[in-house]
């Protein structure tokens, strides 16, 4: 999925607010011809190839690389834009070396009106001054802290799932909220927490809606209530969160300070809270649902991780922070997950400067997207890539493999500031799990999943957690 080129909101029908306060400074969007020399297809009036990204993006992907190559121009999501695929696209749009790609150009006409300024949609200083200050939230004394949080919520929600057959999407979508309301806010369980997810659910879902503006009774106008009171919900709790000593996410961020000794303002930490929950909850979600039923389908790995995850803590006690460093084929088994499924496919960007790649002169202002989900699929770089091997990230393995054929949590400066709460979470959750139950699927099933925006078992994934005896 690549971003649509931004529409000046000086000299276009649209209006700042749709992108955010924030977007005069972006290039104006160049005319249609000047990507005409770059192969490729506009598909059908309005729509473009929109329709057939979102039915089946992977194959939309292997279709146009086949016809056109590595390099190739389509038009969705509201324009056109150019697709660079491979490892080595992924290097220089990520690596990003001479500043040529702008994250915030790329990101925000689809999330700025509902996640304007978060961490993703920021370029160059600001985001790394911002980066910066947010890193005090992931440092060793908050992880273990988040731990221990997470411990209990899951120790007791697997539990709960314990002898059933159930669908595990809807299931783990919810514990993940709740465990976000928890690590991130520090509000217990309830009705508050329940608002608060709801909101967040709303957002995503805004997300990728057909609407682009937020009238009544649609995805978007949803969307933007739940901004709303979100914004309303954290810009209240700041004060009181500076002068307390609460652990979480949220009043580690409220009391973070500059090197000028100031705190971060008001409605920067807000902007940042709404991204970083949705940026959590629904990338561990896709994450873990994938190597839930690769375990599934593999019993052979379930034991495996069972025999490294005993070794380490005794069954349905948890895994302390100190020691998630010894669950390295769980590790493994939860990359090639991502390689599998990688919860964000693809990453759009905006070229600020001109440049050249595959053998084309790109002009600046040209959107453009590269794609992890395309990356991790290339034979030359992964063997028989259908096939679940986590052996594939052992370091005799992987030795030589291109730096940037594995991205599931992007690269360069923009890398994911979440990635290690996310190896925590999954290696916390399947120890819970792995350890006192069996996973299981019916013979002969398999799920149809959906792609995009973040993958999803478009049925729910139907699994039976059998107590192990």
């Amino acid at each position: 999925m690549n971003a649509p080129t931004q529409i000046h909101p000086a000299s276009s029908r649209w209006s700042a607010a749709r992108f955010g306060p924030d977007t005069q400074h972006w290039l104006p969007r160049n005319p249609d011809s000047a990507i005409d020399h770059i192969p490729g297809e506009d598909g059908l009036p309005i729509i473009g190839n929109t329709l057939e990204q979102l039915r089946d993006y992977p194959a939309f992907a292997r279709r146009m690389v086949a016809k056109y190559g590595p390099v190739y121009r389509n038009n969705s999501f509201g324009g056109r834009s150019v697709a660079l695929y491979g490892p080595e696209a992924n290097e220089l749009v990520m690596f990003d070396r001479d500043k040529i790609f702008s994250s915030e150009q790329g990101w925000g006409p689809v999330l700025n009106l509902l996640f304007p300024r978060g961490l993703m949609l920021m370029d160059f200083e600001k985001h790394r001054a911002d980066r910066k200050l947010l890193s005090v939230a992931f440092k060793p004394e908050p992880m273990r802290h988040y731990a221990d949080a997470l411990n209990d919520g899951i120790r007791g929600r697997v539990a709960s799932w314990s002898g059933r057959t159930f669908q595990f999407y809807p299931a783990i979508k919810e514990l993940t909220l709740d465990l976000a309301a928890t690590s991130f806010l520090g509000i217990p369980w309830g009705p508050e927490a329940d608002k608060v997810n709801k909101a967040f659910v709303d957002m995503v879902q805004a997300s990728i809606g057909i609407v682009r503006r937020p009238l009544p009774f649609t995805a978007m106008g949803r969307g933007a209530k739940g901004r709303a009171f979100l914004v309303d919900y954290f810009s209240r709790m700041v004060p009181e969160r500076r002068e307390g000593a609460g652990e979480d996410m949220f009043s580690q961020i409220c009391r973070t300070r500059d090197d000028n000794g100031d705190y971060m303002p008001v409605d920067a930490i807000v902007d940042h809270m709404n991204f970083l929950m949705m940026a959590a909850h629904d990338t561990i979600t896709s994450s873990i649902t994938t190597l839930v039923w690769e375990l599934a389908r593999h019993p052979d790995w379930q034991d495996r991780l069972r025999e490294e995850m005993l070794a380490v803590a005794p069954a349905g006690e948890g895994v302390g922070h100190n020691s998630l460093g010894e669950l390295e084929l769980t590790e493994w088994a939860f990359k090639e997950a991502l390689r599998l499924v990688p919860p964000v496919p693809s990453f759009p960007r905006r070229a600020l400067k001109d440049f050249e790649f595959g053998g084309y002169r790109i002009p600046a202002g040209t959107s453009v997207g590269v794609s992890p989900a395309f990356t991790h699929m290339m034979e030359e770089h992964w063997p028989e890539p259908e096939r679940f091997d986590p052996m594939r990230f052992s370091p005799e393995v992987a030795r030589g493999r291109h730096k940037y054929a594995w991205v599931p949590f992007g690269g360069g400066a923009h890398m994911c500031l979440g990635l290690h709460f996310a190896y925590m979470q999954a290696k916390i959750f399947f120890h819970h799990v792995v350890t006192t139950h069996r996973i299981s699927v019916a013979p002969g099933y398999a799920p149809e999943w959906q792609m995009l925006p973040i993958p999803r078992p478009k049925d729910g994934l139907t699994v039976t957690f059998e107590p192990l005896k």
